[in-house]
């Protein structure tokens, strides 16, 4: 019987070593990362909320679970999405769970900040969590939810930055004991970063948020490994860098009428994307078939 994905996932967890996962906006970005080699990709919500211009506080669930069915039939790694904060109360939670479990998406991140979101988060990362036993029961509602038993929930807390690092510390083990597998924390500082995997009582992951303006640190996988992290998510750089190339050829092009880009590197590219989406096989099916009735 094929493993589900949620147990691969666990099982790459399980075998020690940092587990590194970008977040990618669409199948393609997915899909250069699975070539590239990474063992596992994420859907942030910045990444979500980004690629289709509607911003993460908008997306509604059934919109979040089409984008990871898109990613999941692109890809053969675990994909780990962000549930943002259930979309709800612990029965949303509950039916968040099942609709992404039933695209095959490996795990899920619920956070302990209100609903619905708010769009100050990412200007002013002015969080409003909600009270931790109130997370507490929405996570165990959403463990309760999965009917893969090896579907991964995390719980992520964004107290640290509210309510300071000790409370960030105390709900994480709380999500914990309320069955989350792994914990999503942001810690403020150097220091904290390299304490809460000692005092966190599970799994943690660091998302590195590159260009954030709070100052947070951006930690290399060296660092993480040897604070004791299971995983860290590169929350934007991707999303970032398609802004950064895509609007500078675009400037290019509005300027002169033509993009700039080398030729021999460009058809190098045409070349690699073709293969990296499938085409190949595509243009050996049609020689095979309609192709041959035309000859």
């Amino acid at each position: 019987m094929e493993r589900s994905n949620g147990a691969r996932l666990r099982q790459r967890i399980a075998r020690g070593d940092l587990l590194l996962m970008p977040s990618c906006p669409d199948p393609f970005a997915a899909r250069i990362a699975e070539e590239t080699g990474f063992e596992a990709v994420a859907l942030g919500g910045y990444a979500m909320g980004a690629g289709t211009t509607i911003t993460e506080p908008l997306l509604t669930m059934s919109e979040v679970v089409e984008l990871a069915r898109r990613i999941t039939q692109a890809v053969d790694v675990p994909l780990i999405v962000d549930g943002g904060a259930g979309f709800g109360d612990p029965m949303h939670s509950m039916r968040t769970v099942r609709e992404l479990e039933h695209v095959g998406v490996a795990a899920v991140h619920i956070e302990d900040q209100v609903f619905p979101k708010r769009a100050h988060y990412h200007r002013e990362y002015r969080e409003h969590v909600i009270p931790a036993d109130e997370m507490a029961t929405k996570i165990a509602y959403a463990v309760k939810a999965r009917r893969d038993p090896n579907f991964v929930v995390i719980a992520r807390t964004d107290a640290m930055q509210t309510d300071g690092y000790a409370e960030g510390v105390r709900r994480a083990n709380l999500f914990a004991a309320a069955g989350a597998d792994m914990v999503m924390i942001f810690p403020k500082t150097l220091e904290e970063a390299a304490n809460a995997p000692r005092d966190c009582k599970a799994p943690l992951i660091y998302v590195n948020s590159t260009g954030n303006r709070t100052g947070r640190p951006i930690l290399t996988a060296q660092q993480l490994a040897e604070f004791g992290y299971a995983a860290c998510m590169d929350a934007i750089s991707v999303v970032i860098a398609q802004y950064m190339a895509v609007r500078d050829v675009m400037l290019r092009f509005r300027q002169s009428g033509l993009a700039g880009i080398d030729e021999t590197a460009a058809r190098e590219s045409r070349i690699g994307i073709e293969r990296l989406i499938g085409l190949e096989t595509y243009y050996r099916i049609e020689e095979e078939t309609v192709e041959r009735a035309r000859a």
